[in-house]
């Protein structure tokens, strides 16, 4: 091939990947205002429930539980510390297999609490994965409305209420979702890095999308689902290891929505090395694999286009990322090398420069929905965006490499917990 040819070539990769990186980041601007506005109304909302009298159903809160002696007490306490009717809920402690204390621990706070229930899975079926836990769950309660608590999550008081609150205010609601915070933020850079992460994909991916498309996802913790949806849905997927994401899109095809609520706040751990982290965002991203490959091919059958296309990108979304980020990546060593030059005319740098300061403005403005902006935050913010955001890179491609190249079984795996400190505000 011709030198001029390798240009052009090039070039129009350039533009592209320009063009791709600037509608992401127009696309998260409009969602990030969309954002904000859901977090006014739903200050205005918090009020206005806080004024309501319900008569309040019977809720079943399951929370699976591998190993999790390290930091199943301070779920329990926080579970029975909730303002819901204390005859209208019960805790359902799925023992999955467990080897360490967890099963005695939570004996312990049954023993003294009926709320509190211990339902062990049989020997020789534990470690499973979630889903599995969560149907076994599903089996050992009559409660009309299900509500999912990951092991390590400490929930405010008033979280459980706020969530059924808004399904008896809206039928046409399948789930609610809440706000999970990083109770551990402060621990290293790696948990600031995720704290930061966390905030931002809330506040503008979740409020955003629901404000503009009547849309988001579950989260895997911190919600409450009906239950005569999830029996004629056939519980959870088994075979998913991100049974949230696979659950949300059947959701949706149903007919449901599911809605935001960001002041129904709990607390949880995040990862405190690279290696966990590493590998915890590594299912992640399998996990979605084994989704797009569920549902990719049933889109075009989905009713409402507008969700069909919000669908579709939500499972392409580590995708278009690794793409944009990648091509952006190699020419940019390839130029500043001076490997090749871009012929094409246009003020590169400047666009790049802008698309670097609204990406740092979009983060801020998030992190303000939870008064967590700071002028310190713009350098982790900044730092974030070079090593941070570039490693999830390395994490889509091994995913692919073991999905795609290897074709290596799908595992729940499960994300290593660490000695807890009390949350900080």
């Amino acid at each position: 091939m011709s030198d001029s040819l390798l240009q052009l070539d090039l070039s129009i990769v350039f533009v592209a990947a320009v063009i791709l990186i600037w509608f992401m980041i127009a696309y998260q601007l409009v969602l990030t205002v969309a954002g904000f506005f859901h977090t006014l109304r739903s200050a205005k909302e918090k009020r206005e429930v806080d004024g309501l009298v319900f008569d309040w159903p019977e809720v079943a809160v399951l929370i699976p539980a591998h190993n999790e002696g390290i930091v199943i007490r301070h779920t329990l306490e926080a579970m029975l510390a909730f303002d819901y009717p204390a005859d209208r809920y019960e805790v359902l402690v799925i023992n999955d297999g467990s080897s360490d204390d967890t099963g005695a621990i939570v004996a312990e706070f049954a023993g003294r609490d009926r709320r509190i229930r211990l339902i062990d899975v049989p020997p020789g079926e534990g470690g499973k994965g979630k889903s599995r836990a969560l149907n076994i769950g599903l089996a050992h309660t009559d409660a009309g409305l299900i509500s999912v608590y990951d092991a390590d999550n400490t929930p405010e008081p008033a979280s459980l209420r706020y969530l059924v609150a808004q399904l008896l205010l809206h039928p046409e609601l399948g789930a609610c979702i809440g706000k999970f915070r990083t109770v551990n933020k402060d621990r290293n850079l790696l948990t600031r890095f995720i704290n930061v992460e966390t905030l931002s994909f809330q506040s503008i991916v979740q409020a955003g999308r629901w404000a503009l498309f009547r849309v988001s996802t579950l989260p895997g913790t911190n919600y409450v689902i009906r239950r005569p949806l999830l029996d004629h849905l056939g519980g959870w997927d088994e075979s998913a290891i991100t049974e949230d994401s696979e659950m949300s899109i059947r959701i949706y095809m149903e007919g449901f929505r599911i809605k935001v609520i960001p002041y129904a706040v709990t607390h949880e751990q995040e990862p405190e090395t690279w290696r966990v982290w590493f590998k915890q965002r590594t299912r992640w991203v399998r996990g979605n694999n084994y989704v797009a490959t569920k549902f990719f091919r049933q889109i075009p059958k989905f009713k409402d286009k507008v969700l069909a296309i919000e669908v579709l990108y939500l499972l392409s979304l580590y995708y278009v990322f690794f793409v944009a980020i990648v091509a952006s990546d190699l020419l940019f060593l390839a130029s500043l090398v001076h490997l090749v030059a871009i012929p094409l005319p246009g003020p590169y740098t400047a666009v790049w420069v802008l698309a670097f300061l609204l990406f740092i403005m979009e983060i801020l403005l998030a992190l303000a929905y939870d008064r967590e902006d700071s002028f310190a935050k713009i350098g982790l913010i900044v730092l974030a965006y070079f090593t941070y955001c570039q490693l999830w890179i390395a994490v889509v491609a091994r995913a692919l490499w073991l999905d795609v190249v290897k074709r290596e079984q799908q595992t729940w795996v499960k994300t290593v917990r660490f000695q807890r400190k009390p949350a900080r505000d």
